[in-house]
């Protein structure tokens, strides 16, 4: 009887150690791929406005905002495209 609880004691002891250290590796790798606003150096993604209507690239036929595209007029329609070098193939 007292082996078993000796036996339990010890087995929750191992738990919550395992438990801490599985927490600060988590912790640890959270920490290191995510970047922080007061580090120094932390490439963050550039935020890109967003909003618009979307529209179809007549050359490529990719879908952009209209916030974000490159325009070009032509016969009186504007037309969007997704990269300067889709609207210098457009023949419009």
């Amino acid at each position: 009887m007292l082996r078993g609880i000796l036996y339990l004691v010890i087995g929750l002891l191992i738990l919550t150690f395992v438990r801490s250290v599985m927490a600060m590796i988590t912790k640890a790798f959270a920490e290191l791929f995510q970047a922080s606003p007061g580090r120094t150096g932390a490439s963050r993604p550039a935020s890109t406005p967003s909003g618009g209507e979307l529209k179809k690239d007549p050359v490529c036929g990719t879908f952009i905002s209209t916030a974000t595209a490159f325009q070009k007029a032509a016969g009186g329609q504007t037309y969007y495209f997704c990269s300067t070098a889709c609207r210098d193939k457009f023949p419009g």
